[in-house]
């Protein structure tokens, strides 16, 4: 039975995979600022014995650190890193809030590697273990839009730390990979979004399983394709 924890576990994506997971009968540790939202409770209480509830602000050192002393000699064979932030309302290259910039970055590309790094003891000892940090193609540098400069940014940025993340971890066998979930109907994706999270997370499970040491360093969609930075 594999061990896997998910960060941003308490709506979304995150609560979809924590889900998804457990009902076919992995152990989950479902991280969260708040663990104990009704919707993350129900799920803990529904999948009780494989999935257990964490507080966890990724954004957070103390935090963090926390979190990996309490997990202390636990293995661990998939971290998801999933916990983000769309950014701050003025995010335009002409009228930015930059402390909402700043805030960005610090959740969506320093978090991801800050809980990477503390959770290494625990990936070294699992199973073929990975970590799957949750991307976006908004970040792609080959497409130029306008606006949201703060989160593509802040992807485009997660993803060129966890290629050197995977280049540093390759001779320890560890996989390292980003994804991209597509357009999900969840409270950051707004209700006409293309996907449902049950599509969006049947399609990232099936990745998660099937990557191998030959993929590592790459971005992939939630189906399977690989994707341009």
């Amino acid at each position: 039975m594999p061990t896997i924890l998910v960060t941003g576990a308490s709506r979304g994506i995150g609560l979809g995979l924590v889900d998804r997971l457990a009902a076919r009968g992995d152990r989950v540790l479902a991280c969260a600022r708040d663990p104990a939202t009704p919707a993350l409770a129900e799920l803990t209480a529904r999948h009780a014995g494989r999935v257990s509830a964490h507080r966890l602000d990724v954004g957070d050192d103390a935090s963090v650190a926390a979190l990996a002393a309490a997990l202390d000699g636990q293995p661990l064979d998939v971290l998801i890193n999933n916990a983000g932030l769309r950014g701050p309302r003025r995010q335009s290259a002409l009228d930015m809030d930059f402390d909402g910039f700043a805030q960005t970055l610090a959740v969506n590309t320093l978090a991801p590697l800050r809980v990477a790094q503390a959770l290494l003891p625990n990936l070294r000892a699992g199973e073929r273990p990975r970590i799957v940090t949750v991307s976006s193609i908004m970040g792609q540098l080959s497409t130029a839009p306008p606006g949201d400069v703060a989160y593509r940014a802040s992807k485009a940025a997660v993803n060129k730390v966890m290629q050197g993340l995977a280049a540093e971890l390759r001779p320890s066998g560890i996989i390292v990979v980003v994804v991209h979930p597509g357009w999900v109907r969840t409270d950051m994706g707004g209700a006409g979004a293309a996907l449902t999270v049950e599509q969006s997370t049947r399609g990232l499970v099936a990745v998660i399983d099937g990557l191998t040491m030959a993929q590592t360093g790459g971005f992939f969609d939630h189906d399977g394709k690989s994707l341009e930075w």
